[in-house]
């Protein structure tokens, strides 16, 4: 769970804490941009590897190559779809 404070938490006084009162609001953007960015590298990697797993137990299961590519599709196109929502 992320906790976001206020764009400025320093105290108003900008004579005495000038160094401490910098606007914030760039670094929280993307700061938020990283994270979303860094979340759909992280499921579309876990999405591949599901449709490599799904496509290699297919495959022990003595599927053709087209119905071992068919399913893991299936499984990928889930995966990314969560992604979506």
């Amino acid at each position: 769970m992320f906790i976001f404070l206020p764009a400025n938490t320093a105290n108003t006084d900008s004579a005495t804490f000038d160094h401490v009162n910098t606007p914030t609001a760039y670094w929280e953007i993307a700061v938020t941009v990283a994270v979303v960015l860094l979340t759909t590298a992280l499921v579309t990697v876990v999405a591949l590897l599901a449709c490599a797993g799904a496509g290699k137990l297919a495959r022990m299961d003595n599927a053709s190559y087209p119905a071992a590519l068919s399913r893991p599709t299936l499984a990928a196109v889930i995966t990314l779809a969560a992604l979506l929502t």
